[in-house]
């Protein structure tokens, strides 16, 4: 894996320190902030090992694998006094702001329905590798790519799930690939979330549509649309708030030059759905 990250990043010194492990790098360097991007069964101890030594924490998703340890972790940073921050990218993304927005000042009227897909050849392409082995993923496409898409329909509608059914297909692997999810949400407006791993086409394409009393918005591949009550038409808007990588917004949390964009709320939120719906399939 060193060599590979060497490989991959030119213009690395010679003499760049590395490390076996995790422990070993927060001993001997003196930093202010870490960013994990590792196995996620890996994160909880991770976090939890940079908040005790002082450390503010970006992670990448899914934040912990499960919600025992959402809670956890939440509480430490807290009492920590430090940025803890899950690296959606979603949540500083022109498209999925500006409807985030429209949708908490009223402008789409009451959510009443919401279905979101999600394919990707995940099955294929992470087969004999660490997000297909349980013990080190923690769960399958659910808690990987499609742990994006359960974030931003959450973080976007603002709405709670009361109730969860699932099904889940594993093939022949030890995690999910497929899950087909229906959703009740507190409020009264019902869901549908389809995560298809085994996908024959390379990429990925993403669906989202949020059906309110006054509009409807539809998100194809991150391309928004707009239809209004009435309307025959789509509209597409032009008035989009700018974009930022959760990077910048961390290190700005951390000088305190903005409020953190994605807090660690966003990763118990799709915790505790990921696990509902594991439990209910």
């Amino acid at each position: 894996s060193l060599d590979r990250a060497r490989e991959r990043n030119e213009g690395l010194p010679d003499d760049i320190p590395t490390f076996a492990d995790h422990k070993d790098l927060l001993a001997h360097v003196e930093m202010d902030a870490v960013q994990i991007s590792t196995p996620h069964t890996l994160h909880f101890d991770q976090i939890t090992d940079a908040l005790d030594c002082g450390l503010h924490v970006l992670t990448e998703k899914p934040m912990v694998c499960t919600v025992e340890h959402a809670h956890k972790v939440i509480a430490h940073a807290e009492d920590a006094g430090k940025v803890l921050m899950v690296a959606y990218q979603r949540h500083l993304q022109p498209v999925y702001r500006y409807l985030r927005n429209q949708i908490a000042c009223g402008e789409l009227g009451q959510i009443q329905f919401v279905t979101a897909m999600q394919d990707q050849g995940w099955y294929h392409g992470t087969k004999g590798l660490w997000r297909q082995q349980l013990a080190l993923s923690g769960g399958g496409q659910l808690n990987d790519s499609g742990s994006h898409l359960l974030d931003i329909v959450l973080w976007m509608t603002g709405l709670a799930v009361d109730e969860v059914q699932a099904y889940v297909e594993n093939f022949e692997s030890e995690v999910d690939i497929n899950s087909a999810l229906s959703l009740r949400f507190k409020g009264g407006a019902l869901g549908n979330i389809s995560i298809i791993g085994n996908a024959p086409a390379r990429g990925m394409w993403e669906d989202i549509t949020i059906y309110g009393s006054k509009a409807a918005a539809y998100i194809r591949n991150g391309h928004l649309t707009y239809k209004s009550a009435g309307a025959t038409e789509d509209s597409e808007p032009t008035n989009l708030p700018g974009a930022m990588s959760p990077d910048r917004n961390f290190i700005d949390a951390i000088l305190e030059r903005d409020e953190v964009q994605v807090p660690p709320v966003c990763g118990l939120r799709v915790i505790e759905l990921t696990e509902a719906a594991w439990e209910s399939a």
